[in-house]
């Protein structure tokens, strides 16, 4: 095979991967907006704190060392231990699952039946407060987050992909990201695991019944409020895993809120109401960055990868703005 043709099945694997990570964001959104009608703009901070918290708890850092040592004078940052991975997952579910809590208690409970726009601009707030509590909580140094995950190249994958080249000697096999394929593992089971929920199980049918009628679902006894907080602590779950694959890739800082704008793309394409399709619109936004920037980037620059699901997206909305798997909403006046 040509060099071209190698190098371009090289980055459409790996557009496949990173499309993965895309998608783990966009489960959140997915989850929330299907159960309540809501756009959460608040998920990629969700996805920040939570990687903060898992960091802090794996340190054994002491919260708001930063607001104490001020007011009071003192010089304490650590509880003098560490708490093992797979202790500190756990309680960082805890704090998803209290925040969610949180969240029904004191926003969604007062905004019941308000239009869309504004539950929309209460996420926004909630985002801009959950961000700030994060830094006073954990401080705003960048963090490196470990949790035994492997990174850098694939060896077994570039040894067994070499024979591909067929003699090529400019081709030494695909270079994969080991990480990258873990959080394809990941979201396989992920996924898995909330259709098995949502089909099977006595919440998951609840959740459904309430994602199709709300009030057909009180009718019939179901609690908004407790499926309000059980979205939002699935939702905070996703938004752990995503910041764990995140943070491992690229270090545990303020930026990494940032990846719910590139989970926007991934939503217009899939679909804001299925959860099949946030994975494909997901693979499909990095095998579609990853290969226009290959061919495109000789011609016309680099970074196109900065704004090419945007565009890919802006023809989804002027074509099916419902998505790959949504559902077309025909309202009649």
């Amino acid at each position: 095979m040509s060099d071209t043709v190698l190098f371009a099945f090289e980055a459409a694997i790996n557009g496949l991967t990173v499309g993965i990570m895309y998608s783990l964001v966009a489960l959140g959104f997915v989850l929330i907006f299907k159960a309540s009608g809501i756009f959460n703009f608040a998920q990629g901070v969700m996805a920040l704190f939570a990687a903060l918290t898992l960091v802090g708890l794996q340190e054994g850092a002491i919260p708001f060392a930063h607001l104490i040592n001020a007011t009071f004078g003192t010089s304490i940052h650590h509880f003098g231990f560490n708490i093992p991975t797979l202790i500190a997952i756990p309680l960082t579910i805890a704090v998803m699952v209290g925040f969610a809590w949180l969240v029904e208690r004191i926003v969604l409970k007062h905004l019941v039946n308000q239009e869309p726009i504004i539950l929309f601009m209460a996420t926004i707030g909630l985002a801009y407060f959950l961000e700030g509590l994060g830094d006073i909580m954990w401080g705003a140094e960048v963090k490196r987050l470990d949790v035994g995950l492997p990174q850098g190249g694939n060896i077994w994958f570039e040894e067994n992909t070499q024979w591909l080249g067929f003699g090529n000697e400019n081709f030494y096999g695909f270079y994969i990201d080991t990480l990258n394929l873990y959080a394809l593992v990941i979201a396989a089971i992920l996924v898995t695991a909330l259709v098995i929920f949502s089909q099977y199980t006595k919440q998951g049918r609840a959740l459904r019944a309430v994602a199709d009628d709300h009030q057909a679902a009180l009718s019939v006894g179901i609690s908004l409020r407790f499926i309000w907080v059980l979205t939002w602590s699935i939702a905070g779950i996703v938004a752990l895993v995503a910041g764990i694959m995140w943070g491992s890739k690229s270090g545990v800082q303020f930026s990494l809120s940032l990846i719910a704008l590139k989970a926007l793309p991934v939503l217009i394409l899939g679909g804001f109401t299925s959860i099949p399709g946030a994975i494909v619109g997901g693979l499909l936004i990095g095998v579609g960055e990853k290969l226009f920037d290959f061919f495109m980037q000789p011609i016309i620059g680099g970074a196109t990868e900065n704004w090419f699901a945007y565009m890919l997206a802006l023809a989804f909305l002027l074509f099916r703005p419902q998505g790959l798997f949504g559902e077309k909403i025909i309202e009649r006046v």
